[in-house]
């Protein structure tokens, strides 16, 4: 998938007029049954299967559904799941660029990742209360990198609350497993199931508090994308099954060394020490030269990054200083590339220098609880996406720069403050 660039100076960008607001649109039938017969082809591939849970329970809508995030797939197992029901879409804005008109016919209401937006709940409760439409949200807000959950934001319970209507929630099995994130966006041949599932109805919300719905929706989003495929003995034959491994596996755990790691074919090789392993059929890393084998399950490791991470900021020593080409996101028409500039993250947040010394942004660590980080976005690149409401900055590192690091330390960043605030408060009630 593409979307459309346009080499532009920065401060004629800066210039340029901000979309109008626009309230949640409807999707009639047509428009559903279009979007329907699209995903059909895809899911046929997947011999996709799905079953439903208590949905009884909740009548006929709408609903708030909450969607755990894989791959593109997930978008037409709804279409799939949801039919004939009408349902909006809550959609990152840069897929909005060069097909604003059909995605607001198909439902989707922009938003940026990451940035706190009060509109968008109110154009929530605009489209379950006014348009009578259910609201599709993908709480991660990003493609699962490892298999497993991704933080969701804290005060989800409060909006499940506010909104008052019953919340459906669908996990899928297999769409991780058939189109990893970091495997180059190449296809696996896998069955793709989901789960339906009646999550709370409004009396039920009345009963839980806002922390008892937070726990319960955290529990709903506990899932291992490798452990289904080694506990269900689902076979992944494909030559090419640890392309792009290196995106997640970025630091050895025998030598330390980072960015010296590769997945090519099956096996996944650190150049530094020269370890390797082999990516086995059924998701298990074995070790391909005689030596005993770190971890042999793909998420335990991304798991240990995670707590290097963590060491690194309690000691002060994290830092990611990098060149970057810098792409804006202003409107709908383009995403526009605006030239050079230094992307800087410390325990601080995010600076961003550029285009000759016009562009400084900075986002503080206390407003990151997560980062939008992706791998070859629309097939550009790797990038590291920060901003707000009024601009995105879509970073492409110059240089060999793990994104899912960055990922990493801004969520176990966010964390820290947030256990600094909470000690805080106790302190001084």
């Amino acid at each position: 998938m593409k979307i459309k660039t346009k080499v532009l100076p920065y401060e004629q960008v800066m210039a340029l007029p901000r979309p109008a607001y626009q309230e949640p649109k409807r999707p009639n039938l047509f428009f559903r049954t279009l979007v329907r017969a699209a995903a059909s082809g895809d899911l046929k591939d997947a011999e996709f299967s799905f079953r439903t849970e208590r949905m009884e329970e909740l009548g006929e809508g709408p609903y708030l559904i909450l969607m755990n995030h894989s791959s593109f797939i997930d978008l037409e197992i709804v279409s799939r799941v949801m039919y004939p029901k009408p349902y909006c879409i809550i959609c990152t804005s840069d897929g909005f660029v060069g097909k604003e008109w059909l995605m607001r016919q198909i439902g989707c209401i922009p938003t940026n990742k990451f940035v706190t937006d009060a509109s968008l709940i109110a154009d929530i409760d605009i489209a379950l209360k006014e348009k009578k439409c259910s609201v599709l949200l993908y709480p991660e807000a990003s493609y699962s990198f490892d298999g497993t959950a991704t933080p969701l934001p804290r005060g989800l319970g409060v909006m499940v609350k506010r909104l008052k209507v019953p919340v459906v929630g669908i996990l899928t099995e297999g769409a991780f497993t058939r189109d990893p994130l970091y495997n180059c966006l190449q296809k696996r041949k896998v069955k793709v199931s989901a789960v339906v599932r009646g999550l709370l109805t409004p009396e039920e919300i009345r009963a839980h508090s806002n922390a008892e719905l937070d726990a319960m929706l955290d529990e709903m989003f506990s899932f291992d994308g490798f452990r289904w495929q080694q506990e269900n003995r689902i076979e992944i034959s494909e030559p090419f099954r640890a392309d792009g491994l290196e995106r997640i596996l970025y630091k050895c755990p025998h030598c330390g060394a980072e960015g010296q790691t590769e997945g090519r074919g099956t096996s996944f090789v650190c150049h530094a020490c020269g370890r390797k392993y082999e990516l086995d059929p059924y998701g298990f890393l074995r070790a391909a030269d005689g030596g005993e084998p770190a971890f042999t399950h793909v998420p335990d490791w991304y798991a240990w990054e995670r707590r290097e991470v963590r060491r690194e900021l309690e000691e002060g020593s994290y830092l990611l200083d990098t060149e970057v080409e810098i792409g804006m996101l202003v409107d709908f028409k383009a995403i526009y590339m605006v030239g050079e500039g230094r992307l800087r993250h410390d325990l601080s947040g995010f600076t961003l220098d550029g285009c000759g010394g016009k562009l400084h942004f900075e986002r503080p660590a206390a407003q990151c609880y997560s980062l939008y980080a992706d791998y070859y976005w629309y097939e550009l690149g790797d990038i590291i996406c920060i901003g707000d409401r009024d601009a995105q900055y879509y970073c492409f590192p110059k240089e060999k720069v793990s994104v899912a690091k960055a990922r990493l330390a801004t969520e176990e960043r966010y964390k820290m403050l947030r256990a600094r605030k909470r000690a805080g408060n106790l302190k001084n009630p």
